[in-house]
């Protein structure tokens, strides 16, 4: 059965965000490398495409040429951190180069959009208890990089 994979088009830097995000994410691997050839719009032996893995997602980086488009906020891949430690560990990781953003979001050094998600934000912004949940949101809409503490914090004032 085909699955989607997203295709993330760069302007030659194809080949080093692979290699950045597969240091970052476990169980990540480069897969295949294709190049141009003589027919190709770039110089002949230059990296094309680069098939790689994260975590088991499959993700292709194309080597396009420069764009009149970028990545911007409206595509973003959200990542499930079961623990704080793993919050900060993405979130450092990813934002090396890049800039923070609000609420748990931020760009890399390539200009691509993550949400670094403690899966404590989605049960606790799922409570039955609509004041609890609301307080949860007030203090997620204050931070950058989710501080899972503070939000159960949140949750428990009265």
């Amino acid at each position: 059965m085909p699955e989607p994979t997203p295709c993330l088009w760069f302007d030659t830097e194809g080949e080093d965000a692979a290699r950045f995000y597969t240091s970052i994410f476990p169980r990540s691997a480069i897969t295949e490398v294709a190049r141009y050839g003589e027919a190709g719009h770039r110089p002949a032996g230059s990296v094309m495409t680069v098939a790689f893995e994260l975590d088991g997602q499959r993700f292709t980086a194309l080597n396009g040429g420069p764009a009149d488009f970028g990545f911007n906020e409206s595509v973003s891949f959200q990542v499930d951190c079961e623990t704080q430690d793993e919050v900060d560990d993405f979130w450092t990781r990813l934002c090396e180069g890049g800039e923070e953003g609000a609420c748990g979001w931020l760009k890399d050094r390539y200009g691509v959009s993550w949400q670094i998600i403690p899966r404590a934000l989605t049960e606790l912004l799922g409570d039955p208890d609509h004041e609890k949940s609301q307080r949860v949101m007030a203090a997620m809409l204050e931070m950058r990089k989710i501080d899972v503490a503070a939000l159960r914090r949140a949750a428990e004032q009265a």
